[in-house]
């Protein structure tokens, strides 16, 4: 816990006793015990109130499943691009919906206005935007 062994423990106490003097020593370890019984309350509020609002317990979540290192991008991209669920887009239409589908589009090729290009005069410079740059 932290790094500390035991002995580094024992002496962190040692020195916290000296610090604090006998006298004070019964007044901080009740305030200590009642930072534990706190903290371990608020911890079984958290997990009732995660129970209540999602419907799972903690203990049977399989955390392995939600670990990052599980996870290699190059699988995971060879698998989306071997996995042969493609459909073509026109499959579950009717032929009629699809045939008034593809005049409409001839239909509006047809439509389309011609490209217009602005050219500017020879030595002409170019729109300068100060606000844009």
């Amino acid at each position: 816990m932290f790094g500390i062994n035991g002995p580094e423990f024992i002496l962190l106490l040692i020195i916290g006793v000296l610090v604090i003097g006998p006298s004070r020593l019964p007044e901080y370890t009740q305030k200590l015990a009642n930072l534990v019984k706190e903290v371990r309350r608020m911890a079984s509020g958290a997990r009732e109130q995660i129970k209540d609002e999602v419907g799972i317990d903690i203990d049977e979540v399989d955390w392995k499943k939600y670990d990052p290192r599980q996870y290699d991008p190059r699988r995971i991209i060879k698998e989306a691009l071997l996995d042969d669920d493609t459909k073509p887009v026109s499959a579950g239409a009717p032929a009629a919906v699809a045939a008034v589908a593809s005049a409409s589009a001839a239909s509006y090729a047809d439509e389309r206005p011609a490209r217009l290009v602005e050219r500017l005069a020879a030595g002409d410079r170019a729109p300068f935007d100060s606000e844009a740059t």
